[in-house]
């Protein structure tokens, strides 16, 4: 978003010399390429970083109130007309440099900076202009530039930074470079002569040989004057030969401070990236390092892959440990129970204490389809044991491939009485996973505590809560990784071929840490007041949640066939007409190939090239061609759409679909995000796209089982519905109670159309502002939404806060909340803490403002949706036949008899419209729609 500043004594502009530093990254820096392509990415990767760095600054002394890059935009400049073989010498560009240019001008827009650049002017020249004006304002400048043909503008207030070697240059260092002055760099420049950009100067005077001539004569014009009184006969011939070549010189190396500025110094006050635009960009790079290092900053993560701990990596993981030095564990206490006897013995220890740590080992991080290898137990600090169960590898040495262990029946049935117990809390890690499991086994463990949610509970938003993180936070200890045992990759063994050696000290420290865990987390639930929370928005979930897992959702193959038969039969058609516009035939998933056509054949603008000459064909370059009216790029992006369906949907879920059930069992995660929102993955059914036609025929494929239909309840507009109550917005408060279509009255309200004479654009563009103001949407956001000016747009989201100002009100009081306490908290106490709310970068600290701006609203909501999950199962008990199979955004899915699901949604919808009774009593109407059919799609 570009916003204006002013700049005064107060201010740090920072210009970065970007043509000489992406020269400098490329030969610093190895080369690399990106791995899908090939295309060249070294130079714009240390660009890239080397951006993050400067707009995060270390300190505030380095942060920059106004920011840009400057660029050269072309060869040719002024400078050739006063001096045609002006840098005439200069080698060529190295052809894998070449396609990095105009990506790091991407790189620059994506991190929310001023990419500037002029026809006719080189960068040292903008620059210059910039900083002259930057210091006649009392501003301090640091130049990001090592070129010794900047340092004529350093000064009191004007410093230069070399980034690859982190030095400082000032006038001391210029003095030591140069034997003078800031001041008279221009005048030995000019006598000296510079070989790479072919400025003439005097040849066979040298640096310190005009510093002399210059000491002696004062100033470089009385030198020239004066130059038949040199007294050494060389030095005197070659002046009075070259006087004219040194005034050339003089004015090739004079920058020049009065360049008529297209962008004024104060837009380039330092503002906040477009989130979306940085992770495209830094996506399409695959720069993997620095996204995960943005990501830390802006307060997100990636799921890790390592354990079932539904959890995210910890990108800033607390500096010091929450426990004691003493804190040791001893696997060598750890017990492989092998006989009825010694499981005996461990089940009297259970119940001879408060709480037993349980967790399990299986051979597949998939509930629905893992079986059951063994089980853990720990009881005390060090005091755990591994009960292997279905081992079929790691036996003794005469060739008993499945080691001694006890009867997997025979064990559970032992088991079961400590693990039903109401007298004994069964404390596991995830433990949504473990009863999943137990589930399929006829098991019920009860009660129980999970340490991930109460991790979760204390800290949402902070970090992670996975079991490996939350041991070596608080207790300096890193488990065992299954790697260290399993191996990896191709070779990598399940854990029923692992040897009872291996397995027990890695299965019982599992139990062991989980009970410490516990031990340490749980009292603080107290402390933080969250107890309430723990209590009945986490801890009754993961019972609900494994059985819908188990549950499934039954998927038609032959619909799924069907959609890849048509999708194909799209592609083929969409194919017939790309060669018809092309005028031949080609490969419309070749890249290369396209960009032949588009920009070699067709002669389109707007194309990029990678290292090997070929055009780029991303998404944003296609997109931007549709826009201006070319076909041809449109029928390619409806092309890989529908191949994105094919592959990634009809295609992908066949191979999803349980052998045993023949359902879709997918994984909810339950600890992922930090307003409360449960996430999917194996395979993601959130992200089946409904925005199209096409897309929402996926949803074709999602169906009931023979005899009976499914049931969608969808939560109408909650987030809008709760804004409206957290801000008391008469008006749309009022509006939701008649039944108004919201949308509707907001646009009559900031447009002043009557709602009969409502135009579905007008309502539209309201829809967009009601929405976009939920997360905190800017001018520059809500313009491209729209497609309209960021004026325009500022005017819209203006008028909207004047319209409803308890908006305002409610967003000012939400980030103020952040600042003070780090933490938002939502109608139900839930705290949604806000990382980067107090990071100096002002970035990083506006994308944690309109977090925090969202959290209260969407954390709301999804309590509310924990609250009806909690409460469903008891409500639909009395529908024989009826089970509770999806949560997907704001919606519940549901399959039930044919006969029984008019009774079913006589429960459904007051059970979901009335889950936030009786802890909250919102003063909007919460509204559910529910529709009953043969499948997905048509229950909408």
């Amino acid at each position: 978003m570009s916003v204006t500043a002013p700049v005064d004594k107060n201010s740090h502009v920072v210009l970065v010399d970007g043509s000489g530093y992406i020269f400098r990254a490329y030969h610093a820096l190895p080369p690399l390429t990106r791995k899908s392509d090939g295309l060249p990415i070294g130079a714009v990767a240390g660009f890239s970083n080397m951006l993050f760095k400067l707009l995060r600054g270390q300190t505030d002394a380095a942060r920059p109130t106004h920011f840009a890059v400057i660029f050269d935009k072309g060869s040719y400049t002024f400078r050739n007309d006063i001096y045609d073989l002006y840098k005439a010498n200069r080698s060529e560009t190295p052809e894998d440099l070449i396609p990095q240019f105009p990506l790091t001008r991407d790189a620059t827009r994506a991190f929310g900076a001023a990419a500037i650049e002029m026809e006719g002017f080189e960068a040292d020249d903008l620059i210059a202009t910039y900083a002259k004006e930057a210091e006649a304002k009392g501003a301090r400048v640091t130049i990001i530039s090592s070129d010794k043909d900047l340092m004529q503008l350093v000064s009191d207030k004007v410093t230069m930074l070399d980034t690859m070697k982190n030095k400082s240059i000032g006038i001391p260092q210029v003095i030591e470079k140069f034997g003078m002055g800031p001041e008279r760099v221009i005048e030995i420049q000019a006598l000296a002569g510079d070989s790479v950009d072919n400025i003439p100067g005097v040849p066979g005077i040298g640096v310190k040989t005009a510093v002399v001539l210059l000491e002696q004569f004062g100033d470089l014009e009385t030198l020239l004057q004066r130059c038949d009184e040199i007294p050494q006969k060389g030095r005197r011939e070659k002046m009075m030969a070259n006087i004219d070549n040194a005034r050339v010189s003089l004015e090739l190396v004079t920058l020049k401070t009065d360049v008529d500025l297209e962008t004024p110094l104060e837009d380039l006050a330092v503002s906040d990236p477009d989130i979306e635009v940085l992770f495209d960009f830094l996506e399409e790079m695959q720069f993997r390092t620095l996204t995960n290092r943005v990501r830390a900053a802006l307060g997100e993560g990636e799921t890790d892959g390592i354990r079932k701990d539904d959890t995210k990596p910890d990108f800033e993981p607390p500096a010091e440990k929450t426990l004691p030095d003493n804190v040791t564990f001893d696997k060598s206490k750890y017990e492989c129970v092998q006989t009825t006897d010694r499981l005996e013995h461990w089940i009297k220890r259970g119940f001879e204490v408060p709480a037993i740590a349980v967790d399990l080992e299986t051979d597949s991080l998939d509930s629905a389809a893992a079986n059951l290898v063994g089980v853990c137990l720990a009881v005390a600090d060090n005091e755990a044991c591994y009960i292997p169960l279905g081992h079929v590898g790691g036996g003794d040495m005469f060739g008993d491939d499945r080691p001694e262990q006890i009867d997997m029946d025979t064990a559970l049935e032992m088991l079961r009485p400590l693990l039903e117990s109401e007298a004994v809390m069964k404390v596991g890690q995830n433990f949504k996973y473990d009863l999943g499991v137990f589930q399929r086994y006829s098991l019920n463990p009860t009660p129980y505590d999970d340490t991930m949610l109460i991790s979760y509970a204390l800290a949402g938003g902070l970090h992670g809560h996975g079991m490996d993180f939350l041991a070596e936070t608080h207790f300096g200890h890193m488990p065992i990784a299954f790697k260290e045992i399993a191996g990896t990759g191709k070779k990598q063994k399940t854990f029923d071929q692992i040897s009872l050696e291996e397995a027990t000290p890695y299965a019982a420290e599992d139990a062991d840490v989980t009970l410490r865990l516990w031990k340490f987390l749980k009292p603080k639930l107290v402390a933080e007041k969250v107890t309430t929370v723990y209590e009945t928005l986490e801890r009754p979930l993961p019972s609900v949640i494994a059985k819908m897992e188990n549950h499934g959702i039954k998927v038609d193959r032959a619909e799924l066939a069907r959609l890849s038969g048509m999708f194909a039969q799209k592609m083929a058609g969409l194919e017939a007409e790309a060669y018809e516009l092309a005028d031949t035939q080609f490969n419309l998933g070749s890249p290369k190939q396209l960009g032949e056509i588009l920009f070699d054949q067709m002669g389109l603008e707007g194309g990029k090239k990678t290292k090997t000459g070929a055009w780029q064909t991303g998404a944003g370059v296609l997109e931007d061609l549709a826009a201006k009216g070319e076909k041809l790029p449109q029928v390619i992006l409806d092309w890989r759409g529908y191949s994105k369906l094919k592959s990634t949907y009809t295609d992908a879920l066949v191979q999803q679909i349980n052998e045993r059930t023949g359902r879709v069992h997918t994984s909810f995660s339950l600890a992922a995000t930090t307003t409360g929102r449960l996430s999917s993955s194996d395979p993601n059914l959130q992200n089946i796209p409904i925005r199209t036609e096409e897309g929402r025929k996926i949803r074709d494929a999602f169906i009931a089982e023979a005899g009976h239909v499914l049931v969608a309840a969808d939560y109408s507009q909650i987030e809008l519905r709760l804004l409206a109550h957290v801000a008391d917005l008469p008006t749309m408060k009022q509006a939701f109670a008649d039944g108004v279509d919201i949308h509707a009255l907001t646009a009559s309200e900031m447009f002043g159309v009557p709602l009969a004479e409502m135009t579905p654009k007008v309502r539209r563009q309201a829809k967009a502002i009601n929405f976009g103001i939920i997360y905190g949407i800017s001018a520059f956001g809500l313009a491209n939404n729209l497609g309209i000016s960021r004026t325009e747009a500022s005017e819209y989201i203006k008028s909207y806060f004047e319209k409803f100002p308890g908006i305002k009100a409610y967003m000012d009081a939400a980030k103020s909340e952040a600042h003070e306490y780090g933490y938002v908290k939502t109608l139900f106490g839930r705290k949604c803490h806000i990382k980067g709310i107090k990071d100096r970068n002002q970035a990083v600290r506006g994308f944690a403002e309109r977090q925090a701006i969202n959290a209260p609203i969407q954390g709301a909501a999804a309590d509310i949706m924990r609250r009806a999950m909690i409460r469903m199962p008891e409500a639909i008990k009395a529908v024989e036949g009826a089970r509770m199979l999806l949560q997907v955004h704001d919606e519940l899915v549901f399959e039930v008899p044919e006969d029984k699901a008019d009774d079913l949604m006589a429960v459904v919808i007051p059970t979901m419209e009335n889950a936030a009774m009786p802890a909250v009593n919102i003063s909007v109407p919460l509204v559910v729609e529910a529709l009953a059919a043969k499948n997905w799609n048509d229950a909408h």
